[in-house]
């Protein structure tokens, strides 16, 4: 067995996130199972941006988001959640989280399941809300676009091995592009490393019948970001997306994969940044008011190292 590290893993960035934000298990109504957390950045905040996994994923999927954003001043929490079986019983448990936090509202970055939930808790706290704004990356409004539908009430009876058989089936293994090879690969580490009630309850919620009733988010500042190329979700996936958030930012990469935050971390950011600066100066924002000056220096130098990525890209 190769217990070799991905290249990602290895990586100074990586390996300095994990030496420099703590992880910290927090456990909701005396459950077996805990929440896990990276909180970074500023505690004065009180209405940070929280990052919500895709389905294969774990907390530390967003370490670059965390380490960047919370350098300029932002405070930032990354989630990994217990299993959960329902869409009902997650917008509980992380509702929960929130108040164990003293949180009373968030911003809410989510990749494909991630983005999903992060649409199903601003949905059914709408009367009272919890969530300002989203930003939705690669996701989806509707699960009935999942193929294994049909079977998500069996899932808890499946071995871990055709489990993470099914998760990896959207992931391209014919990549050119190392960035995108190298997210693929450090995603591929996370799925070996989940235990099967979390492979299993993620399935679930991701395959369960369920849709967004997007008039109940008309208040909600939302971007959507995705890639133009290949990836796990069809054009018409997207195209959905569009029409249940006309008046939404759009934030389109040219390339990325499934997972940009990874492979395309600075423009990412820099859409992260784009839309998080319109709350800067509000009781809502992320940022921490003595950073808020830097805000513009901020901006202009991740356009410019979009700019040379992409000088870089064309000279290839």
């Amino acid at each position: 067995m190769n217990n070799s590290l991905s290249f990602l893993a290895a990586s100074p960035e990586y390996q300095s996130f994990r030496s420099t934000i703590a992880q910290r298990k927090i456990t909701i109504d005396n459950t077996k199972d805990s929440w896990t957390i990276y909180d970074a950045g500023p505690r004065t905040v009180r209405c940070p941006l929280i990052f919500l996994p895709p389905a294969s994923g774990s907390a530390d999927v967003f370490f670059k988001q965390l380490v960047f954003l919370s350098s300029v001043g932002y405070r930032v929490i990354s989630v990994e959640y217990p299993s959960y079986w329902t869409h009902v019983e997650w917008i509980e448990g992380f509702k929960k989280l929130l108040d164990t936090l003293q949180l009373d509202k968030v911003h809410l970055f989510g990749a494909s399941l991630g983005g999903f939930l992060a649409q199903k808790v601003a949905e059914s706290t709408h009367i009272n809300p919890r969530i300002h704004s989203m930003i939705l990356c690669n996701s989806f409004c509707d699960t009935s676009v999942f193929t294994h539908n049909a079977i998500s009430s069996a899932f808890w009876l499946m071995p871990s091995f055709v489990l993470k058989r099914i998760l990896l089936e959207g992931f391209n293994d014919q990549i050119v592009d190392k960035d995108v090879a190298d997210s693929v690969d450090f995603m591929v580490e996370r799925v070996e490393g989940m235990k099967r009630s979390q492979l299993a309850s993620r399935l679930k919620l991701n395959c369960t019948d369920s849709y967004i009733e997007p008039q109940k988010l008309c208040d909600v500042n939302i971007t959507i970001i995705d890639v133009f190329d290949e990836s796990a979700l069809s054009s018409t996936v997207k195209e959905e997306m569009y029409k249940c958030y006309p008046d939404s930012r759009k934030a389109h990469l040219k390339n990325g994969g499934n997972f940009p935050y990874l492979s395309r971390s600075i423009e990412v950011n820099l859409y992260i940044q784009i839309h998080m600066r319109q709350f800067v100066g509000s009781r809502w924002s992320a940022m921490a008011s003595e950073f808020e000056g830097n805000i513009d220096d901020i901006q202009a130098e991740l356009e410019n190292q979009v700019g040379e990525d992409d000088e870089n890209s064309s000279n290839e």
